[in-house]
């Protein structure tokens, strides 16, 4: 007896894959942005007999812009909507998100897409919000089918009363022919015991006309005598193509593929004698289709992916959350790969060691290398952030025990650590170091050369000595960071023979600048060699003593100097602003400044935590400098380590070399001048 035909919806499966992607993309790419994503989904030809539903998934494949090409599944276009806000998630007109569907469909059915890919009559919506702070992922599905289409089915048999077992074979490989785009919807042409398979753009050519026998083919995606929903997209299809069929009776096979015991084979299918109706005007503006929740209520469903989702995805999305959210609104031109590229060497692991990894951590710096003589003591871990107690207890040498720290925070760090001396002057090698002094020296060359930025961290001033003679040799973009008790100093040093064309460049009032070229390093403002400031001190002078504040102040301040050099197009050679007192740089009209896109790049930043004053002084290079100077660099290329281990011997040759001794002379102030070298902060005054 013939009977309106009932359908089964479709129900949806998500990988987790699916959403690790989504929140990548919408991190990198979609950000604020809700317009509609293409995206695909796919479902198994072949029956499953342990799930009683046809699944739609969707994974990490599913936003390739091409779909892979298996013709075993049951291609599926989707339209991914992702709100910014779950209230816009709720809030979201969903009648009219589906309804504009029929719309587009009945467009892509007067242009002839739909006859070209009948694939597009499988298609889903996918309205979503990702709390990505949280992994979790709110979702609906919606397969939509026209509301007012009634089918009535006359009969219903196996496909094994009309087909013998030779059509099968031939229907059979001529089906695994047909590409993901035609397999889903397709017709069959019966005549003579003969039997071809054809796409419909063939099959409408030759409707009516035929003496065939047809047969029009889809994949069902329910099971045994029942229908999937898409069966009436395919009739509107048909009916828009072939209109005289409407109240006509037409045979269609309902393919099922089965997996016997040694192969595929269709006798699982039906024969369905459908008669097809007569369409509404108005079929087109009226859809249904959304899915119900595990509650069978027509509701969102909820994926909580925190535990799901492996670890490292996790990590690697989640510690750059603030970085990516900083692109969408903030700082859209931020260049986070050159970030992630940078790398950066540490000379000091101790309280600003760690402080400034922590900060470039922050700022998405992947690669971090620490130098360090020291071992951590019981004293350390309550200031410096990257050591425990247990690193204490073993004495860990410090470069190491930062670098084991910084990939506790964060796996996918690259850090490194090195225990060794850096030679100073002043501080002579005795006969049976001199192959290890030389081979330190050797080994901090290489590194330098390795790294693209380095931050000078040292309790004493002659340890800065040569790494900011290798740092300026070598045109490497160097950071001091010097404390004293409750202030300090952060310093990005010039370049060594830097020409530029440019101009001084106009500055706000109260504000003056020096071009990149012609900036000053940590020596340039002393008119004395560094020498051995351990001697005759105590132990309350031998050890930076300060505020627990400061460090941390200077040390974020320090990272951050070198994160707005990275990201200025001018890089290290960017020109400095300055002042000379404390100046408030709020309201700054910043336009024709050449900043950093982060804002103006100083010299140095001298700050005061007793008055909580902070000012940003400049130095010009000096010409008699004692460690960037051309004299000194020259001397260091004509003779390199042989000259190096003279300073070693006497930081006197230093001021030889730089001619401070002639001037000293000249100047009859040899016996007047008393050098000290103080509090580290004091030892390079800038103003």
């Amino acid at each position: 007896m013939s009977s309106t035909l009932s359908y089964v919806p479709l129900s949806s499966s998500v990988n987790p894959s699916f959403w690790s992607k989504l929140t990548e993309l919408k991190l990198d790419i979609y950000k604020l942005n809700e317009v509609e994503q293409h995206i695909w989904g796919y479902s198994e030809l072949i029956n499953n007999p342990n799930c009683p539903l046809s699944l739609v998934e969707i994974d990490s494949t599913s936003f390739n812009t091409c779909a892979y090409g298996q013709n075993m599944n049951l291609l599926f276009h989707g339209k991914l909507i992702n709100t910014n806000t779950i209230e816009r998630f709720r809030e979201y007109d969903k009648t009219q998100l589906i309804n504009d569907f029929g719309v587009q469909l009945q467009e892509k059915l007067k242009n002839g897409e739909a006859l070209r890919n009948p694939s597009v009559l499988n298609c889903f919506i996918l309205l979503s919000f990702a709390d990505i702070k949280k992994f979790h992922y709110y979702y609906w599905f919606a397969f939509p089918v026209p509301k007012g289409v009634n089918i009535i089915n006359i009969t219903t048999h196996k496909i094994i009363s009309e087909f013998n077992n030779d059509l099968l074979q031939k229907f059979l490989a001529s089906f695994k022919n047909l590409d993901n785009t035609q397999n889903g919807y397709f017709a069959l042409f019966l005549k003579n015991n003969e039997i071809e398979l054809n796409t419909l753009e063939f099959t409408y050519d030759k409707l009516p006309s035929t003496d065939s026998e047809i047969y029009f083919g889809f994949y069902n995606t329910a099971k045994g005598s029942k229908v999937g929903t898409q069966l009436r997209n395919f009739v509107l299809h048909i009916l828009h193509y072939c209109p005289f069929l409407e109240n006509k009776e037409v045979k269609f096979v309902a393919i099922t593929l089965s997996r016997g015991k040694s192969e595929i084979h269709l006798k699982d299918s039906m024969i369905h004698v459908l008669k097809l109706p007569k369409l509404d005007p108005n079929v087109y503006s009226s859809w249904v289709g959304w899915e119900k929740n595990e509650r069978d209520k027509l509701g969102p469903r909820f994926a909580n992916m925190r535990t799901s989702l492996d670890p490292s995805v996790i990590a690697e999305n989640s510690v750059d959350l603030n970085l990516k959210l900083m692109k969408w609104n903030l700082l859209p031109s931020i260049d986070l790969e050159k970030l992630k590229k940078t790398k950066c060497l540490l000379f000091g692991a101790g309280t600003l060691g760690c402080s400034v990894a922590r900060t470039l951590l922050g700022w998405g710096i992947r690669n971090v290398t620490f130098v360090d003589n020291a071992t951590v003591s019981f004293s350390n871990p309550v200031r410096q952030s990257l050591f425990t107690y247990q690193d204490s207890v073993e004495a860990k040498p410090k470069a190491q025990a930062a670098a084991d720290g910084l990939k506790l925070i964060f796996p996918g760090v690259n850090s490194k650590g090195y225990h060794m001396n850096i030679p100073m002057p002043g501080h002579t090698v005795g006969q049976s170091f001199i192959e290890q002094t030389t081979a330190d020296v050797r080994k901090l060359i290489e590194l330098i050369e390795e790294h693209d930025v380095m931050f000078l961290l040292m309790d004493s001033r002659e340890s800065r000595w040569l790494p900011t003679l290798l740092g300026a040799n070598q045109k490497k973009l160097v950071v001091n960071a010097a404390l004293g008790f409750d202030s300090y100093l952060i310093m990005r040093h010039g370049i060594h023979n830097e020409i530029t064309n440019k101009s001084l460049l106009p500055h706000p009032e109260g504000f003056k600048c020096i071009l990149g070229n012609n900036l000053g390093c940590y020596f340039c403002n002393d008119v004395t060699a560094p020498g051995d400031s351990m001697k005759h001190r105590t132990l309350d002078q031998q050890c930076t003593v300060t505020r627990p504040g400061v460090s941390q102040i200077a040390g974020a301040l320090a990272a951050e100097l070198a994160v707005s050099l990275l990201q200025h197009t001018d890089g290290v050679s960017a020109p400095a602003f300055y002042t000379s007192c404390n100046q408030n740089s709020n309201n700054l009209n910043m336009e024709n400044l050449n900043p950093s896109i982060l804002g103006i790049v100083p010299h140095s930043i001298r700050g005061f935590l007793s008055s909580f004053e902070q000012f940003l002084p400049a130095t010009e290079k000096y010409k008699n400098c004692v460690a960037c100077s051309d004299l000194i660099i020259n001397e260091y290329r004509q003779k390199g380590i042989e000259f190096l281990f003279k300073v070693f011997g006497s930081s006197k040759h230093l001021e030889d070399v730089a001619l401070l001794t002639e001037m000293y002379k000249e100047m009859e102030m040899e016996e007047i001048l008393e050098f000290s070298d103080g509090e580290d902060v004091g030892g390079s005054s800038v103003g």
